[in-house]
């Protein structure tokens, strides 16, 4: 039998084994474990879904937010995309062998441009992925802890082999003259030369022998995509496609079970009560680290990792499935979610925070399974005491310091007249004060500034006094659903029962749930149409200084640096309104080194300034302070949080640095410049 009638054969038989293995493994992991999970209610926004594909497969946006990694795995990924033409072309080649040993694919192997593109990004990836080994074997960062470190490695081999192999095909079909676009093709023509000293027959061994590397390591990377750490070549295109296009800050409502006795339960406790939306994500981690690197609950020493999350996830889906799918059970199915597959203290150390969701290249969703697994939780009453005490307190009173609805407005007492009630007089801003502001001893006294500079504006503002409950964000985010809806339908009530035509803040938390979670429809219809609906206090200061409403008679001249909210930054975009106010005063602002979308969370959010710490390598907010006193001449660090006072507050003091830099309200040095 020839040799080209048996290349044939032997392709065409590799081909079909290869692509049953291929499609059975892709059949069982997306098909039969996804359509387990939940349903996923995909709204429309196709555009704005194409453009995502575009922008963060295609373009890959979000890997240059580190450049020279970023541009790595870019040029590998575009080089594997364009490449993929030259493999497409050699598997028909073997094909077609029997009938036609030398064949050249019209267009993929004649056009000389493309030849030339091909021929510069075969070397791009090659020097990527020496990159690439450099940094996982030499370097090796922190964020690959955890991750498949040797699968990795073998792969990125793997794309360097398929990339030296067609060099060397290419190089060899030029000195044997069989390349009808050689003078395209400068990188093979190198190789070429490398065995130009060969006699012909010796060549064509070469050649055939590269092919046959070339063929199989490509049809052996095609086997270990699915389940593996490389499945996002699968499944990121439609994970991206289909990403939640809710607004950041909006929580999915709570799923809830009935099981076959008729209890219902709330929460997520197996992995098929995900929805199958979510499920994509887990296969769908590129176990890059990137979210791990950012998280501050993770750099403070406790157990959460969000890449880990992902990765357990992923792996008791599969394992649960293939449990499923042969009808038996090896003890698999017995183990608990949280508590066997995720520690119960990983999941409740996260401060929401958003960064690893914000830094993720494939817009995987981390906070979302961690709040769908507290709500489980809490349901059973898993919740350490502290938090307990706090949710019970609101449910009581309506706080979280568990103190009397007639103290909330005590702080007012001093301004005479009273300070307007928006249930009784129309008012243009509805002020909601918030809990930490309204109760905290040591706020008092900037929450009567901050009254006083609205006053000073002339600003017509109301409170709501008694009647006021907190907002629910942090409520939510524990997982205490409905805790959180018989809030919302307090301060409904209220709103109801006032005139307004904005509410303003001065808790990012608050306003997050205000503006992204309570009811749009009923906000707008008592704030009157074309109202703002919920504003930052910031950017009610920045607004009324740029409209002349509010003017300073006096120049400060601190240096000071800012610190995001996570709940105003990440999660509402609110960046710049706050810096134009600092520098209104006339202080000079200085960055720190994370800031805007990369500041590090100050360890409040998520319910977390509620519950025990746990055992800390060095607290968030510690972290911070070292960072802000590291800044050359920074007298201050400015907050637009109640929750920031007091988290940082505390950690000036705890990190020795009170005599350096001082934590100050944005409304501060506001009240300092009038």
């Amino acid at each position: 039998m020839p040799y080209d009638l048996i290349k044939s054969l032997v392709v065409l038989l590799a081909l079909l084994i290869v692509g049953g293995i291929f499609l059975w493994r892709i059949y069982r992991l997306l098909w039969l474990n996804l359509r387990r999970g939940r349903p996923s209610h995909m709204k429309g926004q196709w555009g704005e879904r194409v453009r995502s594909v575009l922008l963060y497969v295609g373009a890959q946006l979000r890997l240059f937010r580190f450049l020279i990694p970023g541009a790595a795995h870019f040029f590998i990924f575009w080089g594997f995309l364009i490449l993929s033409l030259t493999i497409f072309a050699a598997i028909l080649e073997g094909l077609l062998a029997f009938a036609n040993p030398h064949l050249v694919i019209p267009i993929l192997g004649t056009f000389g441009p493309l030849a030339l593109l091909q021929d510069i990004f075969a070397v791009l990836v090659i020097v990527a992925v020496v990159y690439a080994l450099y940094v996982r074997r030499a370097v090796d960062p922190e964020r690959y802890k955890g991750s498949h470190r040797n699968e990795g490695v073998l792969v990125l081999l793997f794309i360097a082999t398929i990339m030296l192999s067609l060099l060397v095909i290419n190089g060899i079909r030029f000195n044997l003259g069989h390349d009808p676009v050689a003078a395209w093709r400068p990188f093979s023509r190198a190789v070429g030369s490398l065995f130009a000293g060969l006699d012909e027959s010796t060549q064509v061994v070469v050649e055939e022998t590269a092919y046959w590397i070339h063929i199989g390591v490509v049809l052996v990377f095609l086997t270990m995509l699915p389940g593996s750490k490389h499945f996002h070549v699968i499944t990121s295109v439609p994970a991206v496609f289909l990403r939640n296009t809710e607004p950041r800050g909006r929580l999915p409502d709570a799923p809830e079970f009935v099981d076959d006795q008729g209890a219902v339960s709330t929460g997520v406790s197996e992995v098929e009560q995900f929805t199958w939306r979510q499920m994509l994500d887990f296969y769908t981690c590129t176990e890059c680290g990137r979210c791990q690197d950012v998280c501050p609950m993770y750099a403070s020493g406790l157990t959460l990792s969000p890449k880990l999350l992902m990765m357990n996830l992923r792996d008791n889906l599969m394992e649960r499935g293939e449990v499923m799918r042969r009808g038996s059970s090896n003890g698999t199915l017995a183990r608990e979610l949280v508590g066997d597959v995720i520690p119960e203290e990983a999941v409740w150390a996260c401060a929401t925070c958003y960064a690893c969701d914000q830094e993720c290249p494939l817009l995987i969703e981390h906070v979302t399974p961690i709040v769908d697994m507290r709500r489980h939780l809490v349901m059973e009453g898993r919740v350490d005491s502290e938090l307990q005490d706090v949710l019970a307190n609101l449910g009581r009173y309506g706080n979280s310091f568990g103190k009397s609805a007639k103290a909330r407005a005590r702080w007012s007492r001093p301004f005479k007249p009273k300070l307007t009630d928006a249930r009784k007089e129309a008012v243009e801003y509805l002020w909601f004060v918030g809990d930490y502001a309204s109760y905290s001893p040591t706020l008092s006294e900037i929450t009567r500034k901050t009254a006083e500079v609205f006053q000073h504006a002339a600003m017509d503002f109301g409170i709501l006094y008694d009647a006021e409950q907190n907002a629910g964000n942090d409520v939510r985010r524990v997982g205490e659903e409905g805790l959180f809806e018989m809030l919302v339908e307090k301060n409904m009530a209220a709103f109801e029962r006032s005139q307004f035509s904005s509410i303003v803040t001065t808790d990012p938390h608050t306003y997050n749930t205000l503006k992204r979670e309570y009811p749009f429809g009923q906000l707008s219809e008592i704030a009157g149409p074309g109202s703002h609906a919920v504003l930052h206090y910031s950017e009610v200061l920045d607004q009324m200084i740029a409209s002349g409403q509010l003017s300073f008679s006096k120049k400060l001249d601190y240096t000071v640096t800012y610190h995001d909210p996570c709940y105003l930054g990440r999660y509402n975009g609110v960046y710049d309104a706050p810096r134009r106010v600092i520098e209104a005063t006339g202080c000079k602002l200085v960055e720190m080194p994370r800031h805007g979308d990369r500041a590090i969370c100050c360890g409040a959010g998520g319910g977390r300034i509620w519950m025990e710490e746990g055992d800390m390598k060095e607290r968030p907010s510690e972290s911070r302070i070292h960072e802000a006193a590291a800044l050359d001449s920074v007298q201050a660090l400015v907050v637009t949080c109640p929750k920031d006072v007091t988290m940082y507050s505390d950690a000036v003091k705890t990190t020795g640095h009170e005599d350096q830099v001082v934590v100050k309200d944005l409304i501060e040095l506001v009240y300092e410049a009038l």
